[in-house]
C-alpha cells in the first residue's frame, strides 16, 4: 500500500488561482526524509508541512526545491490560510510570528530587520544597473536578504544570474532584491534567487517588510505601502506592507488553486 499525504495549493498575493506566489502545502505527517523531495518534485518556490500543536498554534518546515529556510512570507501567509479563519502562531527555526486569517487572505507579523549598508558596486553589475541608490543586507527570522535601491526602471532587467549567484554566497545571502520607488505608497520590486535554486521570486513576503522599511528610512515612503512584484514573469503580486519598526505587517490575498494527494 502506497503511503498517502493530502496536499492543496494555494496562490497567494492574489485574488485569482493561477497568479501571485504558487505554495504546496502539505497536511499529513511526512517523514523528514521525503520533505526536500516531495518539494523537488512540487518544483514551486517553497513547501510546507506544518505540524498543529495546540489551539491556534502550528510548526511549519519550509522547503524550497534544493533546501530549508529558517522562514518565508508567502509559505507563512499560504499555510495559515490553508489552516482555516482565526489567528495562528507558527513556529519555525527561524522566527515565531502571528497570523490573522480571514476568508480573502492573511495578515503576519514580522520581526525588525537589522540592516548593514554594503559594497553597491558589484550589485550594480550584476543587476545589469546603469546605477544605484545603495544596498543594503537585511538580517531577520534567520535570512540574510540582500537589498538594493535604485531609480532606474526596472521592468526589463535582465541580470546576470551566474554573478547574482557569487553575490549571495559572498554576502550569505538568500536572495537579490532590487527595489524602485514609484511613489509615497508604491513600490516596484523584483527578486532574483538563484543560490537556492530560484530564478525570479514572484512575491518574496519575508523580504517585503524589510524593503519596505528601507524605503521609508531612505526615501520616506509611506508607513503603509504595496509592493508590486511578479508581473515581469507572469505571477502578479500585490504585497501589503505596514513598515513600522515593532509592528512589522505584512499580508495579501489567497486563492485556492488545486488539491489532492502523494502517492509515495
Amino acid at each position: 500500500m502506497p503511503l498517502e499525504f493530502a496536499y492543496r495549493i494555494v496562490d497567494v498575493f492574489t485574488d485569482r488561482p493561477l497568479s501571485g506566489n504558487a505554495l504546496c502545502v502539505v497536511l499529513d505527517p511526512v517523514p523528514e526524509p521525503v520533505m526536500q523531495a516531495i518539494a523537488r518534485e512540487v518544483n514551486l518556490s517553497e513547501t510546507t508541512f506544518p505540524v498543529v500543536t495546540g489551539d491556534g498554534e502550528y510548526e511549519n518546515r519550509i522547503f524550497t526545491p534544493t533546501g530549508e529556510l529558517p522562514f518565508a512570507g508567502h509559505p507563512t501567509l499560504g499555510t495559515a490560510w490553508v489552516l482555516g479563519p482565526g489567528t495562528w502562531t507558527q513556529r519555525t527555526s527561524g522566527a515565531t510570528t502571528t497570523i490573522e486569517v480571514d476568508e480573502a487572505g492573511a495578515t503576519m507579523t514580522q520581526p525588525d530587520p537589522v540592516f548593514t549598508e554594503t559594497d553597491l558596486g558589484p550589485a550594480v553589475t550584476a543587476a545589469g544597473l546603469p546605477g544605484a541608490e545603495g544596498a543594503w543586507i537585511a538580517s531577520a527570522a534567520g535570512n540574510r536578504l540582500f537589498l538594493l535601491l535604485t531609480d532606474a526602471p526596472i521592468d526589463r532587467l535582465s541580470p546576470d544570474m551566474a554573478a547574482v549567484a557569487e553575490l549571495n554566497r559572498r554576502t550569505q545571502s538568500a536572495v537579490f532584491g532590487v527595489v524602485r520607488r514609484i511613489d509615497d505608497t508604491n513600490l516596484h520590486v523584483r527578486v532574483f534567487c538563484p543560490a537556492v535554486g530560484i530564478v525570479e521570486d514572484p512575491g518574496t513576503g519575508a523580504a517585503a517588510g524589510p524593503i519596505a522599511l528601507l524605503a521609508r528610512q531612505q526615501w520616506g515612503s509611506a508607513a503603509d505601502a504595496v509592493i508590486r512584484q511578479g508581473v515581469e514573469i507572469g505571477r502578479p503580486c500585490h504585497i501589503a506592507v505596514h513598515a513600522e519598526m515593532g509592528n512589522l505587517r505584512v499580508g495579501g490575498n489567497v486563492a485556492a488553486c488545486a488539491k489532492g494527494h502523494f502517492l509515495l
